[in-house]
């Protein structure tokens, strides 16, 4: 497993983190207990498996993030693009939008992406 990619409830709890950090790993626990109805030891386990993988730290009791949830994210994507599509932006732009077509919005917001990529 790649240590960039979450399940959908590591990424739940990895929100918590990130919307509410730093914080003590009580309120962690708490706020876990509260919004996934995880138990303490649940919350510390998957803390540490977080920790292991070098997205988060509890330090002397205070959890904070390594990376930041927008670097997450990227590096997530490009080991998608790269482990799918070889590596090809242009070649996962294509598969993404032979199943769904890109709005007027979209095409414009990617087409200024690319501009500001050229300037």
């Amino acid at each position: 497993m790649s240590e960039y990619k979450l399940g959908i409830v590591e990424a739940k709890f990895a929100e918590i983190i990130w919307k509410n950090q730093p914080l003590a790993s009580s309120l962690l626990a708490k706020l876990a207990l509260e919004e996934l109805e995880w138990k303490k030891s649940t919350t510390y386990t998957v803390l540490k498996r977080l920790c292991d993988r070098g997205i988060f730290v509890n330090n002397g009791g205070t959890v904070s993030a390594l990376i930041s949830k927008e670097d997450f994210y990227a590096l997530q994507s490009e080991e998608v693009v790269n482990d799918s599509f070889s590596g090809s932006l242009p070649a996962f732009v294509a598969a993404f939008s032979s199943r769904k077509k890109l709005s007027d919005e979209e095409i414009n917001q990617l087409q200024d992406m690319i501009n500001r990529m050229r300037g």
